[in-house]
């Protein structure tokens, strides 16, 4: 028998989310309880971000007009770009504009609800190997995770990515149990699905999954094999439908696959947004490179400046759990639901860390979300099982050490801020080296003073993840490069345009790219989607984003650009024509807005210089 012993078998058949005569009387108010606070963290306030990302927003507001942007997740009503991402996360945010209204909230309430989905079926999913109190430890630190309380509440792709990949983990969970073909097949969908939200990144888990099945599922290896050359038939069908349907829609009658060179979705998904964010070898980005471009890369990127505090709270106890995990059940059967558990998210976990600490392209710190669910699960498999038996030395000691790390690493990221709720860090590290002490001698202490002792370090382990997620959550956030905890001056404010920026235009421009639209296809023109999606939002008019994301694609060229003025499709170009263009990429949109201004003569109006190409 191994020392942290998965559940009972009456009770790993249990239904997901629900309790069972098993189950104490307080799983159900708790689990309640979780979600309601859950709800609560991530809608409060929420319209305080306004649209968010503009670039995504825009996008929502193009799909509530057009079946076609919808579909393709175009950047305007008009179909001439698409953002660069597979569409799905656009598909909820269009819907849901296209049944509220388009407004803040339309926009980023159903992001919030997939937060409260993911830490239901993360409970769901820990519940049915290591019990409710593990269930409902993982669904905490998920929902006080920095880097999840800040995409909770955003409308990037993210969200639904996670929430995605949570569930084809609970779906391998239940595909193990009774080696399901079925299960298993359902999980490779979500991951496809997951495709479509994110590209490449949700095949950071198929490893995890694979490995778990192959190792644990209770059948013949012949049949595992099969079963798994099912899964991932189901997951490439999943995902590579839409693929297939852009590739054979008529161009002419789509629009350009924004982020691409060729107008291809395929280069797309597997060249920017693919092994290009690994080499760094991204055509039309304007940052990454071989050499880091995007920051230094190595094995302490996680818990540097710019992505420690979204997720690194609880990396070293996650590590600590997963090889604790692993040792104590190097013994146990093959098809031991726990060490399989720890498998899938231990693997998820190391894949992504792995990655997230070492790719060459473009990253943003908002990325580690993508690790709270594996992090989360690990915490709360490991913690309690590791508490249940705390009569063991080893045990004890594995589970003093992690809660000592874990107060040793809350003081460290709060010391970086010191001008921030000052003492706390301190506090945090005496309180948590207390909690560990006691926490090695537990078994000898009274029940009351056990329980107390169990509080107070559970309160230790979440106080500055905690902290750092609720000021996350009171800090409204929009741009294209939002960041967690309190610091409300990065990635928060609208920016004055450009590559990153979005600003609204003023009373007088939003009126003037309004007056006569209905007479064009394109109100107006502009270089770069950020300045196109501020100008869209702000007058409600479709806006052609010249040049995509980076203003560095060639959608569209300059004779196509040309060709649209002389059929009178564009109103007005706006701006000077601002070029952020890298080393590589199409000059299109350098070209076009250079011919603008040798052919137009130019007016200010809200301090934007505006070209009435009708004239």
């Amino acid at each position: 028998m191994t020392l942290l012993a998965s559940r009972d078998e009456a009770d790993r058949t249990a239904p997901p989310a629900r309790g069972t005569p098993a189950d104490p009387r307080w799983v159900r108010p708790s689990l309640a309880a979780l979600l309601l606070a859950t709800a609560v963290l991530y809608l409060w306030n929420l319209g305080d971000s306004g649209w968010a990302n503009a670039f995504y927003s825009a996008a929502a507001q193009a799909g509530s007009l057009s079946w076609k942007a919808l579909f393709f997740g175009s950047s305007d009503a008009a179909n001439a770009i698409t953002v660069d991402k597979t569409p799905a996360a656009l598909w909820v945010m269009s819907l849901s504009a296209r049944l509220f209204g388009v407004d803040a909230w339309s926009i980023l309430v159903p992001q919030a609800l997939m937060g409260v989905g993911s830490v239901a079926v993360l409970y769901a999913a820990v519940r049915r190997t290591s019990g409710p109190a593990a269930g409902l430890l993982a669904g905490t630190v998920l929902a006080l995770t920095p880097a999840a309380a800040l995409m909770f509440r955003f409308n990037n792709p993210d969200a639904l990515l996670v929430l995605l990949l949570t569930a084809s983990a609970y779906c391998v969970v239940r595909a193990l149990e009774k080696a399901s073909p079925r299960w298993l097949a359902l999980a490779g969908v979500a991951v496809g699905f997951g495709f479509l939200a994110k590209m490449l990144q949700a095949f950071l888990v198929l490893p995890a999954f694979g490995l778990a099945y192959l190792i644990a599922a209770p059948t013949s290896l012949g049949k595992r094999l099969l079963h798994l050359l099912s899964a991932l038939g189901a997951t490439l069908v999943a995902s590579g439908w839409y693929l297939a349907v852009a590739a054979l829609w008529p161009a002419a009658d789509r629009p350009y696959i924004g982020g691409s060179q060729e107008n291809s979705l395929w280069e797309l998904a597997f060249g920017y947004n693919g092994f290009g964010r690994i080499t760094g070898d991204e055509v039309g980005s304007v940052g990454g490179s071989p050499n880091g471009g995007w920051g230094g890369t190595g094995w302490d990127r996680l818990f540097g400046e710019e992505m420690a505090g979204g997720i690194a709270w609880l990396l070293p106890a996650a590590v600590v759990a997963l090889a604790a995990g692993l040792w104590f059940t190097r013994r146990a059967p093959r098809t031991d639901r726990g060490r399989a558990a720890l498998i899938v998210w231990g693997g998820w976990f190391v894949v992504t860390a792995v990655v997230f600490s070492y790719m060459g392209g473009i990253i943003h710190a908002y990325y580690t979300i993508a690790l709270a669910p594996a992090v989360a699960a690990l915490v709360g498999i490991a913690g309690t099982q590791l508490w249940r038996a705390r009569g063991n030395p080893a045990a004890a000691g594995t589970l003093s050490a992690g809660i000592g790390l874990t107060a040793l690493t809350a003081y460290l990221l709060l010391s970086r801020q010191s001008d921030w709720l000052p003492g706390l860090a301190i506090a945090v590290l005496v309180a948590g080296l207390l909690c560990a002490f006691l926490v090695f001698f537990a078994s000898r202490l009274p029940a009351v003073a056990r329980r107390l002792v169990a509080l107070g370090a559970l309160i230790t382990i979440l106080a500055g993840t905690g902290v750092y997620t609720v000021a996350t959550a009171a800090t409204p956030h929009s741009g294209a490069l939002p960041s967690a905890g309190p610091d409300t001056g990065r990635g928060m404010r609208m920016g004055g345009g450009g590559l990153l920026g979005t600003s609204l235009p003023g009373d007088e421009l939003a009126a003037l790219i309004r007056q006569d639209s209905a007479n064009y296809t394109w109100a107006a023109a502009t270089v770069g989607s950020n300045n196109a999606a501020g100008y869209q939002l702000g007058s409600g008019a479709p806006v052609m984003a010249v040049g995509g994301f980076n203003g560095t694609d060639p959608a569209p060229t300059l004779e196509q650009f040309q060709e649209y003025v002389r059929k009178g499709l564009i109103h007005y170009f706006l701006g000077e024509g601002m070029m952020m263009r890298g080393e590589t990429g199409s000059d299109a949109a350098e070209r076009i807005a250079a011919w603008v201004a040798d052919t137009y003569e130019p007016t200010t109006v809200d301090g934007v210089t505006v070209y009435d190409l009708s004239r």
